[in-house]
């Protein structure tokens, strides 16, 4: 049985939706083997040009969704840059799809807003396990 996503705007159905992106854009799948992960993000950036927009399209909707939290204009900002960067190098003919698998701008981002939720929405943090 597949678990549902909050569709609140409070903060904490906000971070369960973002923690569930980021899980399914950056750890989605698993190497055999090797235990390594990597998401749809690393995916659909192998498809030229397009591949990379539709990945800043997803990490634009984590930008969303911690706008909408209330964050600080410059942690948006810095937010952007993560996802603008990705992209960037994500155009990068070969090089950028193996980079793609290294730099996850939607972990960075996650990162970004836990710390920001954890600060001024404590009653948010779940005990990892």
């Amino acid at each position: 049985m597949a678990a549902s996503l909050p569709t609140g705007t409070d903060p904490a159905s906000v971070r369960r939706r973002i923690e569930a992106v980021e899980k399914l854009l950056e750890h989605g799948f698993k190497v055999p083997g090797l235990g390594y992960e990597f998401g749809l993000d690393a995916i659909v950036g192998l498809i030229p040009v397009i591949g990379d927009f539709v990945g800043a399209a997803f990490g634009a909707y984590l930008v969303w969704e911690a706008k909408n939290l209330g964050m600080p204009k410059w942690k948006l900002w810095r937010m952007a840059g993560n996802v603008g960067f990705d992209t960037a190098i994500g155009l990068v003919p070969f090089a950028g799809d193996a980079l793609d698998f290294l730099f996850r701008s939607n972990t960075r981002n996650l990162r970004v807003v836990k710390r920001h939720l954890d600060k001024h929405h404590p009653h948010t943090r779940v005990i990892e396990g």
